[in-house]
């Protein structure tokens, strides 16, 4: 598979996640709403209030997990080097310099974060400035702008505030169920406990899901990047060397399940895998996991 290929299938994959969770859980939500008021109140309400929190998270997200992995600006004076590299690679993709941030962290790690590439900014730990070689540090920052590149950061936070949408729907689903009895309710009580019943399933594994749904999506964009990274270089082994680094790195210290998935490897650490890179792990705990097993990265990388 060409890299070109590559990007196009993980693009339209992506894509084919989202429509379709949501279409069905809406369309669920709205099925139960009809048929217990006979309108769509529970799906509308729920739209009127993701509406505030969906805008607060697009508009301010970069900046809260920046915050959150205490990342600090630096200036061209402070990281001549790292500026450079990354100045170069952006002139090279056509996009603006993001904004740089370090995070004081022996931990290998980065992440690109932003709604667009015109407020985009790129984070990376001491810890990864300190042991990568140049061509090694150049694959990691190309991976990072690809994110930029590609809109990633963007569909990542799209994909995020569609996750709260459901859970947002669901849970509105649990409390009309047990707060007003519905139109319908003295009519035909063998219909509410069945709908009582899928609703509390419904309530259940909507979130779950949607959290699988997300975990996957992250991973198609990690391999993503990994793609448009090696086009960027042109040298796929620079990233394939520098992820057989970071899977041995430290867990970071900063890391939190609402960060995770925007960093370059796995934050919190893996166990190891066959041949002793860590990332690999079981077909199911890759299922939970917010990045693809890095032996699977640094080996598609050596196959282009």
């Amino acid at each position: 598979m060409t890299i070109y290929s590559q990007i196009s299938s993980n693009k339209r994959k992506s894509i084919f996640l989202v429509v379709i969770v949501l279409v069905f859980v809406i369309g669920v939500v709205a099925l139960y709403s009809y048929s217990r008021y006979q309108d769509f109140s529970l799906a509308i309400l729920a739209a009127i209030l993701a509406i505030p929190s969906s805008l607060i998270g697009y508009y301010t997200g970069d900046k809260i997990a920046l915050a959150a992995n205490r990342a600090q600006a630096v200036t061209k004076e402070e990281a001549p080097e790292l500026t450079r590299i990354i100045e170069n690679l952006a002139i090279t993709a056509g996009v603006p310099t993001p904004k740089i941030y370090i995070i004081q962290s022996p931990a290998m790690n980065a992440f690109a974060t932003g709604r667009d590439p015109e407020h985009a900014s790129i984070a990376v730990t001491t810890g990864l400035l300190h042991a990568l070689e140049q061509s090694e540090l150049e694959g990691v920052l190309a991976h990072e702008l690809s994110h930029v590149k590609n809109y990633d950061i963007r569909f990542s936070t799209l994909v995020a505030i569609f996750v709260g949408f459901i859970v947002i729907l669901s849970d509105l689903v649990g409390r009309s169920m047990f707060f007003g009895g519905g139109r319908r309710s003295r009519d035909n009580n063998q219909s509410n406990a069945l709908i009582a019943i899928i609703s509390i399933v419904l309530l259940l594994i909507s979130p779950i899901i949607a959290q699988i749904i997300q975990l996957a999506i992250s991973r198609q964009r990690e391999y993503l990047a990994d793609s448009s990274g090696a086009l960027l270089t042109r040298y796929p082994e620079g990233l394939a060397r520098a992820l057989e680094k970071i899977a041995h790195s430290s867990p970071l210290e900063t890391a939190s399940n609402a960060t995770a998935h925007l960093f370059i490897a796995n934050p919190f650490g893996s166990p190891p895998a066959r041949g002793g890179v860590r990332g690999g792990g079981s077909s199911f705990s890759g299922l939970l996991s917010t990045h693809p097993p890095l032996e699977e990265r640094i080996k598609r990388l050596r196959e282009i």
